[in-house]
Formats: C-alpha cells, structure tokens, sequence
C-alpha cells in the first residue's frame, strides 16, 4: 500500500535524516519527498511518499517520538496500475 506522510520539523540539522532512517527501518520504503521551509516559524513541511505493507498508523506512532517531529498526518493513496510491458 502507498501512502503520504504530511510531516512538520524542526529546522535542525539531521531532522530529515531521523525521519527517513525511522521510516526504512520500519519497513517502508521512502519513494518521494517534497517540501521546504514555510512560514515565519520556519519549520519544515513535508509530504513523503512510502510504500509498505504494514500498517501506517505503525510508522505514525513511531515518527511521532522523534524529537524533531512535531506532527504526522497519513493519507492512503491508490496504488498506480502497473504497466504491462510487450
């Protein structure tokens, strides 16, 4: 299953690093990531794109203890047909 990971980070060094170490190693795997730096706050808005077949709500409780993780939001998104190859 595919999902997007609607992440918000402290601006610190390795926040990106931890997010995506954390995400590997509970068995997901990281397929895109977009975002940046937004607002006067300058915290770090994310959308990270994974696949896995565990339960997502698995990866949010854990991204959730990373320190530098300030919040996680998970959306389903359909699984893109595979293209027949002749």
């Amino acid at each position: 299953m595919r999902y997007r990971l609607d992440l918000v980070l402290k601006p610190v060094e390795g926040a990106l690093v931890r997010v995506i170490g954390m995400t590997e190693r509970r068995g997901f795997a990281p397929r895109s990531i977009v975002g940046g730096h937004e607002g006067a706050d300058g915290r770090w808005r994310l959308q990270l794109e994974v696949d896995g077949g565990r339960p997502a709500e698995t990866l949010k409780r854990q991204l959730q203890k990373v320190y530098d993780c300030e919040s996680v939001e998970i959306s389903p998104l359909e699984a893109a047909p595979l293209e027949t190859v002749r």
